[in-house]
């Protein structure tokens, strides 16, 4: 029984014209990890620079967590009123019920006006 030879691998050179030899480094050497400070050449820059992720504009930052805050309580008050309101009905009180029913949809116009304030910050 012969066993055969795999052919030999070409030689490498980075940014190869041969397409099949551009393979990230993990798949041409798998027992190099990534950590070990061997790297591929053809890496300059290894990520965004000093400062990013960071807010550019610190105004626009307020605005929207205070916009944020304001619809928050605007659900934590409905879901309130939506308790009051089917206690209400369930008790028959339905006076107090169409009131809730009312803010409920009061609440929700004023949402509704708060993302509809400023369209480019969606």
């Amino acid at each position: 029984m012969s066993t055969s030879q795999p052919p030999p691998r070409p030689e490498y050179h980075p940014g190869s014209a041969q397409p099949r030899l551009n393979r990230p480094v993990r798949e041409r050497y798998p027992q190099i990890r990534s950590t070990s400070g061997y790297g591929d050449p053809r890496i300059r820059h290894t990520g965004p620079g000093p400062g990013a992720g960071t807010e550019q504009e610190p105004e626009r930052s307020s605005k929207l967590n205070a916009r944020l805050a304001l619809a928050l309580t605007v659900v934590v008050g409905q879901l309130w009123a939506l308790t009051v309101t089917v206690n209400a009905w369930m008790e028959g009180r339905t006076g107090t019920a169409w009131w809730g029913a009312g803010f409920l949809c009061l609440s929700f116009l004023v949402v509704l006006g708060l993302w509809l304030l400023d369209p480019k910050d969606r």
